[in-house]
């Protein structure tokens, strides 16, 4: 489902202020200078496999924006930027790329960067968590601010990011995942070819479990995007998977298990519904969610809540708390001598 923000019905004083503030729930930290004549812009989003791909449309605008306080693996990412009407400049890291109509570029949000265009201007961004595109382009220098002309095979890139963004919503999640597969591919030959013979053993494992956990919420996932997101087959991936003794919907089922018994036990997610919990975290079906989660602690939730709210009130004195010296057989935590 596309989400869509313009500034059309907007009354001209308005459509400043409410474009940043659109921006920045994108963009995250981000000075935005913007002319003083009559502004006009859109944002629309869009998921391709579980990556957001966002069309900005607007009148001349510069911008810097700087990387969240903490990087982490989890929040660091690249945007692909595809150019689609206008020229406009990026700079990063001391190089400056300017692209035009069909030019594409790689941009790191783990470092400051700055954009700016002194005409209207389109331009679709993919954003790509940083562990992926390492992945998928078979290397650990992902080349940042390099221009990759809209001619040739950069051409093909250019088209193929613009069908993925129209055809988003007319995909079947398989038809997605393929396409992007192919994306990645020419991106990965437009930047100079992959580097790497491909992730084997406990490597590609790594990337397989990395992506599930950071997709554990989304009741949808399935094989097709984890096996497109790393770059193998489907069936491959069930192979990778089997060498642990799980099948792909034992492990996001564990995942899934562990999070909800942790969220139970947790005094702060006490208002939060046993289904609230367990729909949060990916299931989609109440009983069978209680079912499992019976079959993998030997209590059900609403007993097993009730326990941990016990072990909780006995650690209470008056007013002060109890260390907690661990967690017993079922996970719950237990308190030691004050």
């Amino acid at each position: 489902m596309s989400q869509l923000f313009s500034t059309h019905l907007l009354p001209a004083a308005d459509r400043i202020d409410a474009w940043q503030w659109n921006a920045q729930q994108i963009c995250g930290d981000c000075r935005i200078r913007l002319p003083k004549s009559m502004f006009h812009g859109s944002i629309e989003i869009r998921h391709v496999a579980g990556l957001r791909l966002t069309r900005f449309s607007s009148s001349p605008l510069a911008f810097w924006k700087w990387p969240f306080e903490a990087i982490t693996a989890e929040n660091r990412s690249c945007i692909v930027i595809t150019q689609i009407g206008g020229v406009r400049r990026y700079l990063q890291n001391g190089s400056e790329v300017l692209l035009k109509p069909g030019d594409s570029t790689v941009i790191d949000t783990g470092h400051p960067w700055s954009s700016s265009c002194d005409t209207d201007c389109v331009r679709l961004y993919l954003r790509v968590p940083r562990w992926m595109m390492e992945d998928r382009l078979r290397t650990r220098e992902v080349p940042i601010a390099q221009r990759i002309s809209g001619t040739g095979l950069g051409a093909t890139l250019s088209h193929l990011s613009q069908s993925l963004y129209e055809e988003a919503e007319l995909m079947k999640e398989g038809e997605r995942a393929a396409a992007l597969d192919t994306y990645f591919e020419i991106l990965a030959a437009c930047l100079g070819g992959r580097q790497n013979t491909g992730l084997h053993g406990r490597e590609l494992g790594g990337s397989i479990l990395r992506f599930i956990d950071a997709r554990i919420t989304e009741p949808t996932l399935g094989p097709a995007e984890v096996a497109s997101a790393v770059g193998i087959s489907v069936r491959h991936l069930h192979r990778v998977l089997s060498a642990t003794g799980n099948t792909m919907g034992d492990y996001i089922r564990g995942r899934r298990l562990e999070r909800c018994r942790s969220d139970l036990a947790n005094p702060r997610f006490r208002e939060k519904s046993i289904t609230e919990i367990a729909f949060f975290w990916g299931f989609s079906d109440a009983a069978h969610f209680s079912h499992s989660f019976r079959k993998r602690f030997g209590v059900s939730p609403r007993f097993f809540r009730a326990q941990a709210t016990t072990k909780e009130q006995n650690c209470i004195k008056g007013d002060r708390v109890r260390d907690f010296a661990g967690t017993d057989a079922s996970g719950l935590r237990y308190c030691g001598p004050n």
